[in-house]
């Protein structure tokens, strides 16, 4: 029988983090992920000036409240205190968890990023609240990119947390696509984080709603 790990929210298990490509902006692209009936929204803007991301979070803050969506900021902690965001995504290089929580209130959605079992036991011991696991295989959406995880990396995740009774929530990421969602939750994932797979697709709406479907029946 398939086991998966906790799961923070009903609406974490599927979650679009932000891209802009040469026909849509991270607003055109995160009110196309909204239509498409995703509930937590990620904010990726890494190489853009704070006033610009402030600008934007701002924006997409309001998008997120219409449609009771969570919505995260990517490494940003202090806009993520100023707009009032849920919550904040910290890379390996980002500000430490516990450094953030300090800053945000105790109820603030911290999450970490993982490549490895070592990085997932010290984020569940520093007190994130969730897990973006990856890469799945290669991306071009993120640079400097990790070793490529796959589906046996994950199982060996997922089994080696339920052994040390490690209870974060986890979703994989890193160039999935719908074809790839059934075999990552069959591998003990609690969900997945899509961009890309949206962004590129010929109705970003349309193709949210199909992975919607896949990620609630994945067999």
């Amino acid at each position: 029988m398939k086991e998966t790990l906790p799961v923070l929210d009903a609406r974490f298990s599927l979650q679009f983090i932000s891209d802009a490509t040469n026909t849509m902006s991270h607003l055109d692209a995160i009110s196309a992920a909204l239509e498409g009936g995703c509930r937590w929204i990620q904010l990726r803007m890494k190489d853009a000036a704070d006033d610009e991301v402030r600008t934007v979070a701002r924006q997409a803050l309001a998008l997120c409240r219409k449609h009771n969506a969570i919505f995260i900021i990517d490494d940003r902690t202090d806009i993520v205190k100023e707009v009032g965001a849920d919550g904040v995504h910290l890379g390996k290089n980002d500000m430490p968890i516990k450094e953030a929580r300090n800053l945000l209130s105790e109820h603030a959605i911290i999450g970490g990023t993982a490549n490895t079992i070592d990085d997932i036991r010290r984020l569940w011991k520093d007190g994130a609240d969730y897990i973006g696991c990856g890469p799945f295989r290669f991306t071009t959406t993120k640079k400097n990119l990790a070793p490529v995880i796959g589906l046996d990396g994950y199982r060996c995740i997922s089994q080696a947390m339920r052994d040390e009774g490690i209870t974060l929530p986890v979703v994989a990421i890193g160039g999935i696509t719908k074809d790839d969602v059934a075999d990552i939750m069959q591998a003990g994932m609690n969900g997945i984080a899509i961009s890309g797979a949206v962004t590129k697709a010929e109705n970003p709406a349309d193709e949210m709603k199909r992975l919607k479907q896949l990620v609630r029946k994945p067999n």
